[in-house]
């Protein structure tokens, strides 16, 4: 039973707010029974209790689950419940720590773990260059794929009452030649700027700004680039390739007319004349020069031919004249 005023303890607070919701009631109590009743041999059933914290964390909507698992708190009392929102004696604890090398091993052989861990790895990646202190600036992903490992072998939680650093239940002794990559994948739970600031975001209430993703400036840049590389690429095509950009409106009015497939090779044809005699401006010239040279040329064929009639004439009748003195 829930005590009536919390006093300023945010965990209690959200431990009373999910009492009075149906599903978060219902699934709470549902992992609360078999992690906390004890077996002949055993402090409680594990596996059972690991498959009830999936489900809760699965199930409950993220302002109940989130709201407990993830609380700001000021004193003591309201980080122990905080820690204790797993019950850690049976979900998170065990008589020995095993090497973090080995529970990873253990976990990539479990599919869900391995994938949730993979999650985490990629959705908590810290970047000190950015805001958030996350690769992905989404502080939504971050949480999501640490409350996703809460139910498998690599379960984890706060490491003490000081803190928001976390850590599964395990160390790096015995780790030999492999310290240095132990103690890594340690640290990144343990040191991880980017799973701190997201927990602690979520239990300030500010983490509107940076709780969905943010689009990349490269999109911009990248279509920028794209279209000036394609607008060159078509302003060098040849006869044989029709020309990307607009530069004929007749041309490109066909073109939205015709859509037919049977007449697409009209309509490129027709195309290519206009941009051959639109663009090519010296071939212009030329055409008219060829063209004035022509009509130049018609009249003095024209008179050469007139010229040597005549020529012809007066010839045959000088000759008929002079046979006719003769005679």
């Amino acid at each position: 039973v829930e005590p009536v005023l919390s006093k300023g303890n945010n965990c209690l607070d959200a431990a009373k707010a999910c009492n009075l919701n149906d599903t978060c009631k219902r699934f709470r109590s549902a992992y609360i029974t078999p992690c906390t009743s004890s077996t002949s041999n055993e402090i409680c059933n594990k596996r059972k209790c690991h498959k009830a914290l999936r489900l809760f964390f699965d199930k409950v909507p993220p302002k109940h689950s989130y709201g407990m698992l993830f609380c700001s708190c000021r004193d003591v009392a309201c980080t122990e419940r905080r820690r204790q929102t797993i019950v850690p004696v049976c979900s998170y604890e065990d008589r020995e720590k095993p090497n973090c090398l080995n529970l990873q091993e253990s976990c990539k052989k479990n599919y869900i773990c391995r994938s949730r861990l993979a999650d985490f790895f990629t959705n908590c990646q810290p970047e000190s260059r950015s805001v958030s202190s996350c690769l992905k600036e989404n502080y939504a992903d971050c949480l999501l794929a640490y409350s996703g490992l809460i139910g498998t072998v690599m379960t984890p939680n706060y490491i003490d009452s000081n803190s928001l650093s976390v850590a599964p239940w395990c160390d790096c002794s015995n780790s030999g030649n492999d310290i240095d990559e132990c103690l890594k994948f340690l640290n990144f739970f343990q040191d991880n700027t980017c799973l701190k600031n997201a927990i602690q975001a979520f239990g300030n209430g500010t983490d509107v700004n940076v709780w969905q993703p943010i689009l990349p400036v490269q999109t911009t840049t990248a279509t920028t680039t794209t279209a000036s590389r394609f607008k060159n690429t078509g302003s060098e095509t040849t006869n044989n390739e029709i020309p990307a950009h607009n530069d004929s409106p007749a041309c490109a009015n066909l073109q939205a007319q015709k859509k037919r497939k049977s007449n697409e090779s009209v309509d490129t044809e027709l195309c290519l004349n206009e941009n051959a005699i639109g663009k090519d401006n010296t071939a212009g010239v030329s055409t008219s020069h060829i063209s004035s040279e022509n009509s130049l040329a018609l009249p003095t064929s024209f008179c050469l031919s007139t010229l040597l009639t005549l020529m012809t004439f007066a010839l045959s009748l000088s000759l008929f004249l002079s046979s006719s003195v003769i005679l």
